[in-house]
């Protein structure tokens, strides 16, 4: 464990060893001045960035600070730094808000034997230990700190734009050093990350990679996958032909795709093959399991390697294998993300072009597969789907770039206009009836919410489908059934399709932001109450129970469903009392504007000012309601998402608000990714959007 010596205490007496995290500690205490203050140091309830800016604004108002004072925190997720003894094991990354400039100031160099790097005025701060390396550039291997920066800066790509990603060589001396620390005795769980940096430069042993092979079965018995560096150890036997990699490979399963991927052989491709098609259902459709996406990825890699190198027509011949075991959506949509991924590799390749390059020849490529009829239709409904985002930015290139699109693409302006032309004429009977992949993460699924503002009957009928799907998971049900309800589109059919999965699957705890959907069994039990559904008195009996513990900070968000004014009492009492709030104010606006007949916006704005209603909070339910045919249900301002931006102007243009609200929604929208970041945004906004907003803004300048 890094301990260090503090400076004897006032006094002369000597301070006892204090470990690293009480060292940042003591630093931490001394920050703070004019215009800028530190959060105290984190517990779990500060788990994110949203809700470190949410302590932020709660800290200023307690301290009556001055609006726009700058501020620096870390959150629990970036507290796992420290170990549990308070060793530093990685940086410590240190989060802000207002001027960076201040920040900067703010928090200095660091603490003695620490320094902190700036990340620029778009990322964190981070914080590390001060090491010292020998004449060679190689640290002493007994320090801890040290090793770990000298193997972070090894393993920092050269390039990033192919995969697996490219690393500068070894010098001789780190080559010999990293060798020295294979020596016996093997232990696995100290050697593994001088294995990754060794095998990512194909420089792996023979006899390293034997030896690594016995002791990983060794200690790792029947979960080989547990160790760090099996990655390394596969790819190495692969390499060196060991027989041996085989019976690894089988141990693996789908795990194993991706580095049968980087080491193409016929035998790899049909195990390949036997994973992305017999089992592609339970593999693909399984968002457990490892080895999905990645499976057909490198199906598609090696089956170019050693059989069809044309992208195009080894991925027909993929799609079709595939369809004649019954593919699922995940399935064709890994092998469009594969093929247009391959082309554009292929392109970088051959020219040589830089990211930006790269990005607009991908977006091209989508357009053109998505019409291009030596692909399967199911293929090219997928390719559809990916493109849908890009297809305004390829006529937005084409016509700005003209000679220079050319020179990018290989795609003359008018080729690129008629493929646009194509697409556009041939997008909605395409994706008629297709919905996201709801495996995603949240986070990328949540990228997709602004779609359905509206539903149309095609849409309806999709996620009707998904629902009485009885392989859609938790989130599934979740993202598609709060879609149904808020747009009146839920039925009896919703309720009896989950019954039989609700005391076995939906009263599992399901971990979710709330930002726009809620736990299934809170839509769920809402919508059986509202259809006076026999199910509703089963159900409610289940949240009043006393366990599971976890459904008790939810189960008032079920008053929405079939409300009345004691729901709405005890939900105000709870919302007035300071308690954690986890969308129980957002269904009490939402619950009296049904009492009331009214818009929740002018619910939200009446309550502006209450006492003992948390305001920042209040701010963002006053824009999460914005739209009531699709609440959003948490209140983390995702300055992000199309969402947020629609909802901010909304509330910024409405006439009927009071000044105080339309302020909140303007000054969200200033502060909007749109606005600000806009190349963070995702996907990205096409010059169109850009300028729309750049002028709506513009337009409020003086409000």
């Amino acid at each position: 464990m890094a301990r260090v010596r503090h400076a004897a205490a006032p006094g002369g007496t000597p301070a006892k060893d204090a470990s690293d995290l009480d060292s940042v500690r003591g630093w931490w205490k001394t920050l703070g001045g004019d215009g800028f203050v530190v959060l105290p140091p984190p517990t779990r309830s500060r788990y994110t960035q949203s809700d470190g800016h949410e302590d932020a604004a709660e800290l200023c108002a307690v301290r009556g600070l001055a609006a726009g004072t700058s501020f620096a925190y870390w959150h629990w997720q970036a507290h796992q730094a420290f170990d549990r003894s308070g060793a530093l094991k990685s940086e410590l990354m240190l989060y802000w808000g207002g001027d960076h400039a201040a920040v900067a100031a703010g928090l200095g160099s660091g603490p003695a034997g620490f320094r902190v790097v700036d990340g620029g005025p778009q990322g964190a701060f981070r914080l590390d230990r001060v090491t010292t390396r020998d004449g060679a550039g190689l640290p002493d291997p007994a320090d801890p700190a040290g090793v770990r920066q000298f193997l972070a800066a090894l393993d920092e790509p050269v390039d990033r734009t192919r995969l697996p990603f490219v690393y500068r060589p070894l010098t001789a001396a780190e080559a010999a050093w990293l060798h020295d620390r294979l020596r016996d005795p093997l232990d696995p769980s100290s050697t593994a990350r001088f294995v990754v940096s060794l095998e990512r430069r194909d420089a792996l042993t023979v006899e390293e990679t034997r030896r690594l092979l016995d002791v990983w079965r060794e200690r790792y018995a029947d979960r080989l996958a547990d160790w760090d560096a099996w990655r390394a150890v596969l790819h190495a036997l692969l390499r060196h032909h060991h027989e041996e990699a085989w019976d690894v490979v089988a141990s693996l399963g789908a795990r194993a795709a991706g580095v049968l991927g980087e080491v193409p052989s016929e035998r790899g491709l049909a195990v390949l093959r036997d994973l992305a098609v017999p089992a592609e259902l339970a593999v693909l459709g399984n968002p457990g399991r490892d080895g999905d996406r990645a499976t057909i990825t490198a199906w598609l890699t090696v089956h170019r390697a050693v059989r069809e190198p044309d992208p195009v027509r080894a991925a027909a011949e993929l799609a079709a294998e595939l369809a004649a075991h019954g593919p699922s959506e995940a399935a064709m949509r890994a092998l469009a993300v594969a093929l247009t991924g391959a082309v554009t590799a292929d392109r970088r390749r051959a020219t040589g072009g830089d990211h930006a390059t790269e990005r607009l020849f991908r977006a091209l490529a989508g357009v053109r597969f998505s019409t291009d009829e030596r692909l399967p239709r199911a293929l090219r409904v997928a390719i559809a789907g990916l493109a849908r985002d890009d297809v305004d930015h390829v006529r937005e290139a084409a016509v700005r770039l003209g000679p220079a699109y050319t020179d990018a693409t290989g795609t003359d302006t008018a080729e690129a206009l008629a493929a646009v032309d194509r697409y556009k004429a041939a997008r909605d009977e395409l994706l008629a009836g297709t919905g996201p992949d709801l495996t995603l993460g949240e986070g990328i699924l949540c990228r997709d919410w602004h779609r359905y503002r509206t539903l149309t009957d095609a849409d309806v009928r999709w996620l009707r489908a998904q629902v009485a799907d009885p392989g859609t998971g938790v989130q599934g049900l979740a993202y598609c059934l709060e879609l149904l309800l808020a747009h009146g589109a839920a039925t009896e059919a919703e309720v009896e399709a989950l019954l039989p999965r609700w005391k076995k699957e939906l009263t599992k705890r399901y971990r979710t932001t709330y930002t726009e959907w809620r736990h299934p069994l809170v839509t769920l039990t809402c919508l059986a109450l509202d259809l006076d559904h026999p199910a509703a008195a089963a159900l409610s009996a289940w949240w009043n129970k006393p366990t599971p513990v976890w459904k008790n900070d939810l189960r008032l968000l079920t008053h929405l469903g079939a409300p009345d004014e004691t729901k709405a009492a005890e939900l105000w009492d709870f919302v007035s009392s300071g308690a954690h709030d986890v969308g129980q104010l957002m269904t009490w606006v939402l619950i009296r504007a049904r009492l009331d007949g009214e818009a929740p916006l002018l619910v939200a704005d009446r309550l502006l000012g209450t006492p003992g209603i948390r305001a920042h909070g209040l701010e963002q339910v006053l824009i999460g309601v914005a739209d009531p045919a699709q609440p959003l249900w948490y209140y983390s301002v995702d300055l992000r998402s199309r969402d947020w931006w629609q909802r901010a102007q909304l509330v910024a243009d409405h006439p009927g608000l009071s000044a105080e609200a339309r302020a909140i929604g303007l000054r969200a929208a200033r502060d909007h990714h749109l606005i600000r970041y806009p190349d963070e945004l995702r996907p990205a906004p096409t010059e169109a959007e850009l300028t729309a907003a750049r002028a709506w803004i513009a337009a409020h300048a003086t409000d």
